[in-house]
């Protein structure tokens, strides 16, 4: 099965109620035009999902996404949001495991594999982000963590239920800090990631898996980053605020 060409934004925590709506009639009137095997997913603040979900509900090949949700179905959890929840206002995809998430909120592995659960029993897919810091590059260590986070994240996973997957690669020294990873960099780690699949589940599953780049990918680079062989979109933070930008590296897949 040939596999999805994704790209997802990110709006992290920007955008109140009625920029966003804005925002989202902008990139649906930048004249994108998608071919089959292309998905464009926006996942913007939680109080923007329901009008977002509206807004594209007739525009194919557009799908909705939040940005996390809790591990637990229900219960005294104040503040948080549960997988039920987002299902019921039409999410399709959920973010999980963003370097902010792990970083500032301490977000381990083992709770990232509950969250997993959680979101695949609404049946909704995940975008499962794995990434490491400068010091781990520095220190060549790189594909070993991140086979670690997607192993103890992930291969819990039934080959059935790891169909409903997608991995973002996202450097984290490369988050907001203007540096990318270059094409052979994410092609690297793009393909090491494939193969980690490929040993676990098989070539078939690792072939059909979209793998995205999340590490400030924007209109000037994402034709070199998407033209790699196992770089199959991006998950887009900054760019995705600014409707030309996303419909610019949208139009570079």
């Amino acid at each position: 099965m040939a596999r999805k060409k994704i790209v997802a934004g990110n709006w992290k925590m920007n955008k109140n109620l009625f920029e966003g709506k804005q925002l989202v009639e902008d990139i649906l009137h930048s004249g994108i035009e998608l071919r089959d095997d292309v998905e464009v997913v926006i996942a913007p603040p939680f109080i923007s999902l329901e009008m977002t979900a509206s807004l594209i509900k007739d525009r194919k090949g557009f799908f909705l996404a939040a940005q996390n949700c809790h591990q637990e179905k229900s219960g005294a959890y104040t503040g948080e949001i549960s997988a039920e929840m987002l299902k019921s206002v039409g999410v399709d995809y959920v973010i999980l495991g963003h370097s902010e998430r792990r970083e500032y909120f301490g977000e381990t592995d083992a709770v990232l594999a509950k969250k997993v659960d959680t979101v695949l029993a609404q049946e909704m897919k995940v975008i499962y982000c794995c990434g490491e810091a400068l010091q781990i590059r520095e220190a060549g260590t790189q594909n070993a963590h991140i086979q670690t986070q997607i192993e103890n994240g992930l291969f819990h996973l039934s080959e059935a239920a790891f169909k409903n997957i997608v991995i973002a690669y996202e450097p984290i020294w490369a988050i907001g800090t203007g540096l990318t990873a270059s094409d052979e960099q994410a092609q690297d780690m793009h393909a090491f990631i494939r193969s980690l699949l490929a040993q676990k589940y098989g070539d078939a599953v690792a072939q059909s898996t979209s793998i995205l780049y999340g590490g400030s990918a924007k209109p000037s680079n994402a034709a070199g980053l998407f033209a790699q062989p196992d770089v199959d979109g991006g998950l887009i933070g900054g760019a995705s605020l600014v409707a030309a930008d996303f419909a610019g590296v949208i139009k570079a897949r």
